[in-house]
């Protein structure tokens, strides 16, 4: 059944209440609620763990889709105990994980800014992320970590705005990715806006991100690989270029 994905609105909350409305035979389970991304766009879904009424726990290996966007599946790792229909439950995400994909993610948006080229595909990962973009310049990967630095540096608020799908229809111009369509199907699709009225960015997507671009901390490009005669792979990871020896 359709579930109130919490964290479409409030990518902060890492735990909240929720009641089990099923449980599949592979002992996905879903609920009325939650606050566990589900893997999309090129962000892995989140991990973390149920709390029952007696204290024990229900460690789970990712939160996923099911056959439609609106539905979210939350897989226990193999031995974990099965809940009933109806429980009620406390979620808990993994935090220090969940924030550090909100700082890549939102790298990510940077980068896009700062490399101003079609994405060809895109992996939000904890340690490094990487953009493909359709590009054949030559680039300096120093020159790009000064730039993303610079934004970072700058402050600049990051926040969401909902455009309907028939919005986003009829101005198809505004997404950067070639391959990934944005999430639609749900009515309302989110535009990640970075600066004061979207002066720096706004690009739609349905990821989790910072509130402002100081949080993302440290980032830099490692690498700048040739995948095809057009394409050129980023590779973005924390900390300074002398962190890669």
């Amino acid at each position: 059944m359709p579930v109130n994905a919490l964290y479409r609105d409030d990518f902060y909350l890492s735990t909240c209440e929720a009641v089990v409305t099923a449980v599949h035979e592979d002992g996905g389970i879903e609920l009325d609620q939650t606050c566990f991304y589900a893997a999309s766009g090129g962000q892995p879904g989140d991990t973390g763990f149920f709390e029952r009424a007696d204290g024990s726990k229900i460690e789970l290996g990712q939160a996923k889709h099911g056959a439609a966007k609106d539905i979210v599946i939350h897989v226990p790792l193999e031995g974990q105990a099965r809940p009933q229909i109806n429980e009620k439950l406390v979620l808990h995400i993994d935090w220090p994980r969940r924030y550090r994909l909100m700082r890549m993610h939102t790298a990510c948006h940077l980068l896009s800014v700062v490399c101003s080229y079609p994405i060809t595909g895109a992996a939000v990962g904890e340690d490094e992320s990487r953009v493909d973009f359709d590009m054949i310049d030559t680039i300096d990967k120093d020159e790009v970590t000064a730039k993303l630095m610079d934004l970072v540096n700058q402050n600049h608020p990051v926040y969401l705005q909902w455009i309907t799908d028939e919005e986003l229809a009829a101005n198809p111009g505004i997404v950067k990715s070639k391959n990934v369509r944005p999430p639609v199907g749900l009515g309302r699709v989110s535009l990640v806006c970075i600066g004061e009225n979207s002066a720096v960015d706004s690009q739609p997507c349905g990821g989790t991100h910072v509130s402002e671009t100081q949080e993302v901390g440290q980032i830099h490009i490692a690498k700048i690989e040739k995948k095809g005669k057009e394409n050129r792979r980023f590779r973005i990871r924390f900390g300074t270029p002398g962190d890669d020896a």
